[in-house]
């Protein structure tokens, strides 16, 4: 299936290094024919992505603070200098403090709290309401969820609530812009071995555990989250939108570790 998405141009923001779900995703939308921008963070993650951004012909990287409505509004302004157009946003930012993804759930600090929720879920709004504009031919927004937003997982504490808010800020947002042809969606991968991943206490039996049980028994791959986005983003999800799709492996329906590992 060649060029899905030739013609199309989209802005992704959220690629760390070349492990990230983001620049999986980047990696299957430009092999389909999609033009791309990127967003980063700072000097430090700019130098990172300039070589990756390169590899697939971009030379549109924006900094960006995803917390701040000057830096926001300055980036989407840089982006208006190139395109007059956006077809598709993927949205894959999140941040929690690292000591937090340790411990109890009960002991959230209210300064995390916030700040856990204003980067991982807010920040879906504000870019929605910026990118909202360029689609104007509708267009696709993509987000990224994993399954610790509506069930209790080890360590994953309040980045679990936020991505439960993340979920429900995508199936408002589908239902707001959705007259418009703006479809939102979210893609929840299983745990995967990222910068982001890595944060969280107990990655590494999380990733065992999901492998040793889920009905695959196998964990998901950039290329498989590469591919849904693919498809959320192409002509082929033209009526799909408000939707959590897991790319799992299938250990989303579980209600219980395979009989063997009991």
């Amino acid at each position: 299936m060649p060029d899905l998405m030739k013609g199309k141009r989209g802005l992704v923001m959220g690629v760390a290094n070349d492990r990230s779900i983001a620049w999986g995703i980047a990696r299957a939308m430009a092999a389909e024919g999609a033009e791309l921008a990127f967003t980063h963070q700072g000097e430090a993650f700019g130098k990172r992505l300039a070589p990756l951004a390169d590899s697939v012909g971009s030379d549109i990287l924006l900094d960006v603070d995803v917390t701040d409505d000057a830096s926001l509004d300055a980036a989407f302004a840089g982006l208006a200098d190139r395109w007059d157009r956006l077809d598709f946003l993927v949205h894959a930012i999140a941040y929690s403090d690292k000591s937090e993804l340790t411990g109890r759930f009960i002991n959230t600090s209210r300064a995390n709290f916030l700040n856990s929720l204003n980067i991982s879920c807010y920040s879906l709004i504000e870019v929605a309401r910026r990118a909202r504009p360029f689609m104007t031919e509708g267009g696709t927004i993509l987000t990224l969820t994993y399954q610790g937003s509506n069930k209790v997982t080890p360590f994953y504490n309040v980045m679990g609530v936020a991505k439960a808010g993340l979920e429900s800020a995508v199936r408002y947002l589908a239902n707001d812009l959705g007259p418009e042809g703006i479809r939102v969606n979210a893609v929840s991968p299983g745990p995967m071995k990222t910068l982001a991943g890595a944060a969280i206490g107990g990655a590494r039996k999380t990733f065992k555990q999901t492998e040793a049980n889920a009905p695959l028994r196998a964990n998901a791959t950039l290329e498989a989250v590469g591919g849904t986005a693919v498809y959320l983003a192409s002509d082929y999800g033209a009526c799909t939108t408000g939707e959590i799709i897991h790319v799992d492996g299938g250990y989303h329906v579980l209600g219980m570790s395979q009989s063997e590992n009991i």
